[in-house]
């Protein structure tokens, strides 16, 4: 028998339905800290569901991908957010790195996140294969191509149309690999 795939929900409700899941579960063996992946493609609407999310629980902490990410390296950074990120809360320690500084083009300020109930991970690839040992809640956010690039050009200016354009192609290899949406516990529309 195959596994049923969760209902697609409005961002309004999957704040509540993600907020009871995480009340309710207990995060993976040898992890202290509940951790929720929001993960999609970029421009669906993960900052804003994690936005709604974190004051729905009283300010949980988020750690944005882009965070790690650059133009130059959008997927290939998930080892550094392991090792600096997922390792430290899931040992119940601080966690401590370096944001990536999108217009130098290099590691910018330092960020720490303390050990929390429950920390909020934000991005694509956040659901990532090598982050799910860590995870007790995984989300996809659902969007289609054309409103998540209008979004994105909307925020980073029609001049970014050609990295907006690789991006996306190194999203659409992320999905065809890993296929997240399949692993998600709460699938959630971006545009609803």
């Amino acid at each position: 028998m195959g596994q049923v795939e969760p209902p697609l929900l409005s961002s309004a409700n999957a704040v509540n339905v993600i907020a009871a899941q995480l009340v309710a579960a207990t995060p993976p063996a040898g992890v202290r800290t509940k951790i929720v992946a929001i993960d999609g493609l970029g421009g669906a609407g993960k900052t804003t569901l994690s936005a709604a999310l974190s004051a729905a629980l009283g300010g949980a902490p988020v750690v944005h991908t882009d965070d790690f990410a650059s133009w130059e390296e959008p997927l290939d950074w998930w080892q550094r957010m392991l090792t600096e990120l997922l390792v430290p809360l899931a040992e119940g320690r601080c966690a401590r790195f370096r944001r990536s500084d999108w217009e130098r083009h290099a590691l910018g300020d330092w960020c720490e996140v303390e050990p929390a109930e429950c920390v909020i991970v934000e991005g694509v690839s956040s659901s990532r294969e090598a982050f799910r040992p860590y995870l007790t809640v995984t989300v996809w956010v659902d969007t289609p191509e054309p409103e998540r690039l209008r979004r994105g050009l909307q925020r980073d200016g029609d001049h970014a149309l050609a990295l907006w354009q690789e991006w996306m192609a190194s999203e659409d290899d992320y999905v065809a690999r890993e296929q997240p949406q399949r692993h998600a516990q709460v699938l959630v529309s971006g545009t609803r």
